[in-house]
């Protein structure tokens, strides 16, 4: 089974198989209809959608948590057994471009304790691309609804920190923000209403995952990347805006063979909420 990353051409190859379960991941933060209505366009077949901010997040709580909030395990798990997911699945995400999104559901799908997911490398563009060769058969699924699964959830395969650990001393623990070096430096912040960064973290982008065609760099590429961090640290926690790209640095470290990074799912936008926590460099406070 996959656990990481999964090719165009095994995807294909097992569309009809009766326990594999393809999700589509598409979302943008500018427009919260694109993902329905680019599934609706087109999607590969037999696929299945999965909605960002209504299926992959739980409520946001005003002044308190962050953008994009852990959805509780009850309702994840409810969501899971729509798709028509058991214990059996092999499980495929994918999205249309840097397979941050298909990477939060491989890793909310191991929160859920299922451990044979894989993101599609290369997302949809790699589908379609090897649908273009000339000797691959189309394949024509029917668009039934699966029937509802009595999956339940299992001992969660990933860890997650919540704020105050983060807020405490951390003795052996780094910090890694997956967001741009801009962002992180505080030059620039197109989404929260503070710049920069918490204080001790390092910034290691996630699209840097990533080579010039949207595919994972290879396993011994991202050893090199993240191997002197984690090898000299007891614990990484990774964390982004609002927890979702953070997941793309925690498959990578994966896919690279060192381990299992933890999460803060409530990210910057959570840290910001109370002003009496620290950023780097210091929030602006007006008279």
């Amino acid at each position: 089974m996959y656990t990481t990353l999964i090719q165009a051409s095994t995807v294909h190859t097992n569309l009809k198989s009766s326990n594999w379960v393809l999700v589509d991941c598409r979302a943008s933060l500018a427009d919260f209809d694109y993902g329905r209505s680019s599934f609706a366009t087109y999607h590969i077949p037999g696929a299945k959608r999965a909605d960002l901010e209504n299926d992959l997040s739980g409520e946001i709580i005003s002044a308190s948590s962050g953008r994009h909030p852990l959805p509780d395990r009850e309702q994840l798990t409810r969501f899971f057994q729509c798709l028509g997911v058991t214990s059996e699945s092999q499980l495929v995400a994918y999205d249309d471009g840097n397979s941050a999104i298909a990477a939060r559901f491989w890793w909310m799908a191991r929160w859920l304790g299922l451990q044979n997911v894989a993101v599609l490398d290369g997302g949809l563009k790699a589908y379609q691309a090897y649908l273009s060769r000339a000797d691959v058969e189309a394949v024509t699924l029917s668009t039934s609804q699966p029937l509802r699964s009595d999956f339940t959830a299992m001992k969660p395969l990933t860890k997650t920190r919540e704020v105050s650990y983060i807020e405490s001393e951390k003795t052996g623990c780094l910090l890694i923000d997956a967001r741009s070096a801009a962002r992180f430096r505080g030059e620039q912040e197109p989404i929260d209403s503070v710049a920069g960064h918490i204080p001790g973290a390092i910034c290691l982008p996630f699209e840097e995952n990533l080579d010039d065609n949207q595919h994972f760099k290879t396993a011994e590429q991202l050893q090199s990347r993240f191997r002197e961090y984690v090898s000299g640290h007891s614990e990484i926690i990774c964390y982004c805006g609002s927890g979702v790209t953070a997941a793309h640095n925690i498959l990578a470290i994966q896919i690279a063979g060192l381990g299992e990074a933890t999460l803060y799912p409530g990210s910057w936008s959570e840290w910001i909420q109370d002003p009496n926590r620290l950023t780097e460099p210091p929030r602006v406070v007006s008279d």
